[in-house]
């Protein structure tokens, strides 16, 4: 795997934390804020992923009405089984 090398500017507390648990984890701040990154990375492409799915979804027509919807949940929360 290549890697790159990235700059980044933190708050002094955050880079405190990170420093913290570097050494509580016995791993280094870079490969913490990589992990970190590459988390952060993976939840925003998925939602933005959906995003543009449930756009496109709508586009063409495939959306369920608001009021089918509140019905759906009215009835669910109306049902004592579902406590």
């Amino acid at each position: 795997m290549s890697t790159a090398v990235l700059t980044v500017r933190v708050e002094s507390s955050v880079a405190k934390r990170l420093a913290r648990l570097a050494k509580a984890t016995q791993r280094s701040k870079s490969y913490l804020a990589a992990e970190a990154i590459d988390e952060y990375l993976a939840i925003q492409e998925w939602q933005v992923d959906a995003i543009k799915k449930g756009l496109a979804e709508a586009a063409r027509g495939e959306g369920v009405a608001i009021g089918d919807v509140k019905r759906a949940w009215e009835q669910k929360l109306a049902d004592p089984s579902h406590s």
